[in-house]
């Protein structure tokens, strides 16, 4: 017998190599070849002539403007989270791959939300590959999902999967997982790079010519990212991402891709007994619980999208002798650096002996750089070892040369500062709105030295 020919395949681009090299000769990224079963050259032609008679005649070329643009109908999933994560619910043929950590509870979710949709007079379909039809019984009976009339099937064939998705014809299906499905035309195993992206594509083409919404749920490697090459990621609609401790209560989901709506929307969810809840004031999760205001904290407003987030950043101060350290959890280190170096350059204000510590309570990730402002009052207000005013807040870029820069959207994140009870907010100049806000004392600055003077004042 013949042995097998094996071939190397990068999970970044998908590029092919006859041999095993250390980095990918075609988008250079290292140690992304793993080893694969070459694909057999019949079943590849078979392949290609089956998907060209199943292919519709090619449309005709139409003017844009000529094209009528209606607005895609959207059916909410009864979780108000998740619908703002999706842009508002679920999209009649839209592919969505959500991945996550294990044990996360992204079979939880989509299981909650299958119910929903089908007591609201859907037809839903689960088809899960990890777990037998009975074990995803028991977990809907401890959700509390009694008398679900959810259709499950536990298959991992992908021809069988397409043929039962053409006869039940459900408005919403799950794949649980897609790194489970294969197709007897590739005889590479399972997850395989080639089995992820041909069964990703077959599903892809299914949902576009049927009008069934499909959501896939992808492993996550070590690193967090999506198990499978990244031209996944490119075929879908929609790509969430679950994040958040396995050991703390709360979850976050994030969307990293959306043809439908809004880029980097949260979703925040909180694990109980009966499963994922929606949390309807994420800001107080990330907002210690001080009964008199410490030295060292500064609150902030973030956007999460559409979404105006109050979050704490935290400042430690602390002698360092000759290697101090500067070390953030939630925030870029670089940018920590740059800030000391400011700070000490225009404002005066010396960390060069000093250990720093910044953290974001919550575990919250702040990516804009309109926190910085705020964490460079936290470090001069551990530095002098006095606190903020109760009810203080503060948000701004702030520039190499000392400058604050407006943050977008000030007005938002200002009435959401005074719609939680915030009483003093240091903004920059640009941000200042013309009408005053209620119970919100606003004080505009242009540079740092401005700000730090002010908050010297206040305490």
């Amino acid at each position: 017998m013949a042995k097998e020919k094996t071939i190397y395949t990068c999970t970044e681009c998908g590029g092919i190599s006859p041999k095993w090299l250390g980095k990918c000769p075609h988008c250079n990224a290292w140690n992304t070849l793993i080893e694969s079963v070459a694909e057999n050259p019949g079943a590849v032609k078979n392949r290609y002539s089956t998907q060209r008679q199943g292919l519709a005649k090619a449309s005709e070329v139409t003017a844009l403007a000529d094209i009528e643009a209606t607005d895609m109908s959207r059916t909410p999933t009864g979780h108000e989270e998740l619908d703002r994560v999706l842009g508002g619910g679920i999209v009649e043929g839209g592919v969505v791959l959500i991945g996550g950590d294990p044990g996360i509870g992204k079979s939880t979710l989509l299981l909650q939300a299958l119910d929903s949709l089908q007591r609201a007079g859907l037809n839903t379909l689960y088809v899960t590959g990890e777990e037998s039809g009975a074990q995803v019984a028991l977990r809907s009976r401890r959700l509390g999902l009694d008398g679900s009339q959810v259709k499950v099937m536990a298959e991992i064939q992908l021809d069988k999967i397409l043929a039962t998705l053409e006869a039940v014809q459900p408005a919403v299906a799950v794949i649980d997982s897609i790194q489970t499905v294969y197709s007897d035309l590739l005889t590479s195993a399972p997850g395989s790079v080639a089995q992820v992206r041909e069964c990703a594509a077959h599903l892809t083409r299914a949902a576009k010519s049927s009008g069934v919404c499909i959501i896939l749920v992808g492993h996550v490697t070590k690193d967090g990212a999506l198990a499978g090459p990244r031209v996944l990621e490119h075929m879908v609609d929609t790509v969430l991402y679950f994040e958040g401790d396995t050991h703390s209560s709360f979850r976050l989901v994030r969307a990293i891709k959306n043809r439908f709506g809004a880029v980097n929307e949260i979703g925040v969810f909180a694990m109980t007994e009966k499963g994922l809840k929606g949390v309807t004031n994420p800001s107080a999760m990330f907002l210690s619980q001080h009964s008199e205001p410490v030295p060292g904290s500064c609150v902030m407003v973030t956007l999460e999208g559409t979404r105006p987030l109050l979050v704490e950043i935290q400042a430690l101060v602390d002698d360092g002798g000759p290697n101090p350290r500067r070390l953030s959890v939630g925030l870029d280190r670089d940018r920590l650096a740059m800030l000391l170096a400011v700070l000490h350059r225009h404002a005066g204000v010396a960390c060069m002996d000093q250990d720093v510590f910044v953290n974001a309570v919550g575990g919250v990730r702040i990516s804009e750089p309109a926190a910085d402002l705020a964490v460079m009052l936290a470090i001069a207000s551990s530095l002098r070892g006095k606190a903020m005013p109760k009810g203080f807040l503060a948000f701004g870029e702030v520039g190499l040369a000392g400058e604050v820069r407006p943050a977008p959207r000030g007005q938002e994140r200002l009435k959401e500062a005074a719609k939680l009870g915030f009483s003093v907010a240091v903004v920059p100049k640009a941000n200042a709105p013309k009408k005053p806000i209620e119970g919100l004392t606003i004080h505009p600055v242009e540079r740092i030295e401005e700000a730090l003077d002010l908050v010297r004042r206040l305490q």
